[in-house]
């Protein structure tokens, strides 16, 4: 979720007003209330199980989902060859914000997690959203029941995912803004959850989109969020307790984490952006890095954009959707790989860049990995592979018709950066849900979509589709060989 400082103090946020009383949407029966635009933080909903209480695939009508792979050939020095499997949808409930985590050693297991905003709910009196986690035991060919994350008295978003080599799945999420930012694990598949541990900095009254970043054996667990101003909660005892910085910033502008991991060397990085409390101006990317653990962090720099576009023509969206969404990955090297999304100038589209770094420090000049400047490049993530100088690139852009149109890419390095294949198309489905064409979808859906990468060397990506800002829409997946 995204929510500007000043919505906060004068109670009057689009994000909160969208939460709270309005973005009012009938889709399966059920009111769900939408969060405001990406910019603030937005409320990430969910959807329940399916009506048998039995989860599967509940599809939109039209669309056959029968499991097919497509093989894309590049014309380009890298001679990458990627084959990918039709994108398939979660469910036919109202998705959005999805997460992907795949076991560091076992390529069969794959968990995701959704934000749903209809559908049965979790219990009586349970609110919407809700996140509904899945596991794949077949390396995401089919899928186990869908099942409610811990706590669902309260209203639920942006869940972060990861697993560990022991095989515990790890969770950040927000229980609504206030107690906020939630910590629990499974050891059963997503079955059972351990209590949620929340973390609200001294004086602050809401805490805001979390980023989970752990060790391989889960013993260092680290979440950065903010409440406004920019926070990291640490733990080096699998989870069980945390320590929360500071702030660590020492200015009064909203601060996003966007990704975060850990490098082979235990050193931890998150990748940030960060706004006036209005969203007007430049808006900053920067890297943060710990080479203690946690105990203290270096903010460093990378880029800066300019005032973001706006985006009234998808209804529900306002001034701030565009900012800065930043993925980070590491190789098992240590090699750091960023990218986002960026502009040259006030209001004109965001292109899609990507750097690299050996020491976190100093970074390489930024590659233009996106369509071109006419485009709005959005929702941006970034894996490494299982091998050194391997990393993926996904993200959103609307090439096949501004503003109109949008679809998921993907691009791939074997060599860290030295060259990249031509952007894959990954969102190859053209009907069967109200928001699909041959063009693409209508919207992007949500402000985050993730990439994986697993033990066989293939790349794993969600996201989400929908009609426009406030939806409906969907989760959809696929996976490149």
């Amino acid at each position: 979720m995204r929510l500007s400082m000043l919505a906060v103090v004068a109670g009057k946020s689009r994000a909160i007003t969208a939460l709270v009383v309005c973005a009012g949407l009938l889709f399966g029966g059920v009111i769900a209330a939408r969060h405001a635009p990406s910019t603030q933080p937005g409320l990430s909903e969910e959807r329940g199980l399916d009506p048998d209480g039995k989860g599967g695939e509940k599809r939109p009508t039209g669309l056959s989902f029968e499991k097919q792979t497509r093989v894309e050939r590049y014309p380009h020095p890298s001679t990458l060859v990627t084959t990918l499997d039709a994108e398939r949808v979660w469910s036919g409930y109202d998705d959005w914000e999805p997460a992907i985590a795949i076991h560091p050693t076992n390529a069969n297991i794959v968990y995701q997690a959704t934000t749903r905003y209809n559908g049965p709910k979790a219990c009586n009196g349970c609110p919407f959203p809700v996140i509904v986690v899945r596991k794949s035991t077949d390396g995401g060919n089919t899928w186990g029941p869908d099942r409610f994350a811990p706590n669902v008295k309260k209203s639920q978003n942006d869940p972060e995912i990861e697993v560990a080599t022991d095989g515990t799945l790890y969770m950040a999420y927000m229980d609504a803004y206030t107690p906020g930012v939630a910590f629990s694990k499974s050891s059963d598949g997503g079955v059972t959850w351990t209590t949620a541990i929340h973390f609200m900095p001294p004086g602050k009254k809401f805490t805001d989109k979390p980023i989970l970043a752990i060790s391989p054996n889960g013993q260092d667990v680290y979440i950065g969020f903010n409440s406004s101003d920019n926070y990291v909660a640490t733990s080096h005892n699998y989870g069980a307790s945390f320590t929360t910085s500071a702030k660590l910033n020492a200015d009064t502008r909203y601060w996003f984490h966007t990704a975060g991991a850990v490098a082979p060397n235990g050193d931890v990085y998150f990748i940030t952006s960060d706004f006036t409390q209005d969203y007007t101006g430049d808006g900053y990317i920067s890297v943060m890095r710990s080479t203690n653990h946690g105990a203290s962090w270096t903010i460093t720099r990378v880029d800066t954009s300019k005032e973001m576009p706006d985006c009234p023509w998808s209804p529900g969206c306002t001034f701030g959707f565009f900012g800065t969404i930043a993925g980070l990955a590491i190789d098992p090297n240590g090699k750091v790989m960023i990218a986002y999304n960026a502009n040259n100038a006030v209001r004109a589209p965001m292109q899609l860049y990507a750097r690299s770094s050996t020491d976190g420090f100093t970074w390489s000049a930024r590659q233009d990995l996106g369509a071109g400047a006419a485009y709005n490049h959005c929702n941006v993530a970034v894996a490494a592979g299982r091998v050194s100088g391997a990393f993926a690139v996904v993200w959103q852009d609307d090439r096949n018709g501004v503003n109109t149109a949008f679809n998921a890419w993907m691009r791939r390095t074997t060599n860290g950066g030295g060259t990249w294949d031509t952007a894959s198309r990954l969102s190859d489905q053209t009907t069967g849900a109200p928001y699909k064409s041959a063009a693409g979808h209508k919207f992007p859906y949500g402000d985050y979509l993730e990439v994986a990468s697993n033990a066989n060397g293939d790349y794993l990506a969600i996201w989400g589709e929908g009609i426009s800002y406030t939806g409906p829409g969907g989760t959809w997946y696929t996976r490149s060989h």
